[in-house]
């Protein structure tokens, strides 16, 4: 039941610029540091991306197995991993296929999988992330992508509420592709897959401290396709395709490519209609972007992320120790070395002219709902904080937000918090109102700052069922920060 064969359907030469392979997420943690290849910042290790499996007559079938010992950053460890690596396997479809995953679960504790990002049903087999697979077991999942999907880059994980936090930061995580027929023309299509973990002296993940969870890990490890600070390399002349997917369960990554803009494509798989011209780019954990790179002259640069102050466990996270000593700052770090060569030829135009049909755009749309839904977060006592929506934690018998079939609605989203918090919702994704006055911003991630609020609107056009919203700090999740949210 593995999909180990390529299509007709897709060029041999975008399989081969997709192709390659992964391995994973490490890093340096405790009083009892696993060293990893590569810690002294050299940037020795060649970039390599996780093999490639293409659907093949409209159906991909596959098998993930999430399992421990992997090799991350040049070492054995025993982190987490599917199919043997981390990053786990790059998925590559087009809309209207069928994509079919058979998941074994080899780990100790239960998981299940979710399709982040895809347009895809929330109930049975498909995107349901109420399922519970447990050690040992197996599960079949089938999800339909729709004839209409958006071409872009999206992702998976495992999403069985309280575990979420320790298994992706553990490694599992795979990166998936929907190509489409408007896709640019370019030399080389990249995935970089950026996660962090922490790893102690004998190679297994670390702990999370109660603090930690608070705030939201972040490994001190950064990888790029499990490889710390890798050499890219790229050709003057040439134009690169780069989709850059932030699998970081806390950190937010600022990109900038030092002496370099970029060509922004698209944010969660969701196309701009026209390229436009960026010098950096936010991404919070669970968003992506896809970006164009034409280095015109030939030398080194590099790629990393700034500097990103996501708030603190102040008085109004109900800790009242008005600040946390910066754990909660996501750094400055070199993510890789591109070495840009020479071209021996000249530099070609990359024809595109956007996604093919208009971007939609409910700005102008009837709004058949509105609704306010509250970040929250309070003292229980002895220093405990409770995540949650609307005053109330998690609880997957409750039925928060209750939506109609095609329908339009208009959400408010309230952060009465000090930290900023990622709002993501499952299966429909949302339009960005007052951000940007020209073209419509759609995202499935969506950074709510602190003591502030955002406005989106919502297509709840199909797919009805049960699913889910939270905020995509994976701990503030697994802490309570999520509600349910059910269309019919």
């Amino acid at each position: 039941m593995t999909g180990d064969t390529t299509s007709a359907r897709f060029s041999r030469r975008r399989l081969l610029t997709l192709g390659g392979l992964g391995a994973a997420a490490a890093a340096v943690g405790g009083w009892s540091t696993w060293q990893a290849v590569g810690t002294s910042g050299s940037g020795d290790t060649a970039f390599a991306e996780p093999p490639v499996l293409a659907s093949s007559g409209g159906v991909l079938d596959v098998t993930l197995e999430a399992a421990p010992g992997v090799t991350l950053a040049g070492r054995s460890t025993r982190a987490l991993g599917y199919n043997g690596g981390s990053p786990g396997p790059t998925l590559l479809v087009r809309a209207g296929d069928t994509l079919r995953v058979s998941l074994r679960n080899r780990l100790d504790r239960p998981t299940n999988l979710h399709t982040h990002g895809l347009h895809v049903s929330p109930e049975g087999r498909s995107d349901n992330v109420f399922r519970v697979v447990r050690p040992g077991e197996w599960a079949d999942y089938e999800y339909l992508v729709p004839e209409d999907h958006p071409a872009g880059t999206f992702w998976y994980h495992p999403h069985h509420h309280g575990t979420v936090t320790d298994q992706v930061f553990g490694g599992l995580l795979g990166a998936i592709v929907v190509a489409g027929p408007d896709d640019p023309t370019v030399d080389r299509d990249r995935v970089l897959v950026v996660s962090d973990t922490t790893l102690t002296g004998d190679g297994t993940v670390a702990p999370a401290g109660h603090m930690d969870a608070m705030l939201g890990r972040e490994g001190e490890l950064v990888l790029v396709n499990g490889v710390q600070q890798p050499t890219l390399e790229v050709v003057a002349g040439s134009t690169e395709r780069w989709r850059v997917v932030n699998t970081c369960v806390s950190r937010f990554l600022d990109l900038r490519l030092d002496g370099h803009s970029w060509q922004l494509l698209g944010y969660d798989g969701q196309a701009l209609q026209a390229p436009r011209a960026r010098d950096r780019l936010l991404l919070a954990p669970g968003n992506r972007v896809d970006v164009l790179v034409s280095p015109a002259e030939a030398g080194s640069t590099i790629l990393r992320t700034l500097a990103h102050d996501r708030g603190d466990m102040g008085m109004g996270m109900g800790m009242g120790m008005g600040g946390s000593g910066g754990g909660d700052s996501s750094s400055e770090t070199v993510l890789a070395n591109v070495v840009v060569g020479s071209s021996g030829g000249s530099t070609r135009a990359v024809p595109w002219a956007g996604p093919g049909a208009a971007v939609p755009d409910l700005r102008g749309a009837v709004v058949d709902r509105s609704r306010t839904v509250t970040m929250t977060g309070g003292t229980m006592g002895m220093g405990m904080t409770e995540f949650g929506f609307d005053g109330q934690t998690f609880d997957p018998a409750r039925v928060d937000q209750r939506l109609q079939l095609g329908t339009v609605e208009e959400w408010t989203l309230v952060n009465t918090t000090t930290m900023d918090h990622p709002f993501h919702l499952h299966v429909w994704p949302m339009q960005l109102l007052g951000s940007d006055p020209d073209p419509p911003d759609w995202r499935d991630v969506v950074i709510v700052p602190a003591r502030a609020e955002v406005t989106v609107r919502v297509p709840i056009r199909d797919h009805g069922g049960r699913t889910v919203y939270h905020c995509h700090i994976l701990d503030h999740e697994d802490l309570g920060m999520m509600g349910v949210v059910e269309a019919s």
